[in-house]
């Protein structure tokens, strides 16, 4: 099961682990584990190119575990209001479409959401 977890502090998200293999299909043919991957790389790729704010991230192949951290979310880091609300609603958009895949594929995906402060790529 892959599971996903998300961070925020008061309304705004901030980051997100993801963890394990969905074990829907055999590697090469899992559409879950694509799906989440496409996901996840593409929040990486539109704050790093689409908003140009830095995003720390570490994947590990051997666990299967990716950390997102992007404090440009958060106004103690970011001055500019509509660059923090659009970052911090494209990972929202994720949490919100990976909610959308738990009611066909609950067996594969479990996700949750942390109140917690931002402490960067732990």
């Amino acid at each position: 099961m892959t599971h996903v977890v998300f961070y925020k502090s008061g309304n705004t998200f901030w980051g997100f682990d993801v963890e394990g293999h969905s074990g829907f299909a055999d590697a090469g043919e899992d559409i879950v584990c694509s799906a989440i991957s496409s996901m996840t790389m593409l929040v990486v790729n539109a704050v790093e190119t689409a908003y140009a704010s830095n995003v720390d991230y570490t994947i590990d192949e051997e666990t299967a575990k990716v950390c997102v951290r992007v404090q440009a979310s958060l106004p103690e880091y970011e001055s500019d209001e509509k660059k923090r609300y659009a970052i911090s609603g494209l990972i929202m958009a994720y949490y919100y479409q990976l909610n959308d895949m738990l009611e066909e594929y609950y067996d594969f995906v479990d996700v949750d959401v942390i109140e917690k402060k931002f402490e960067g790529n732990k």
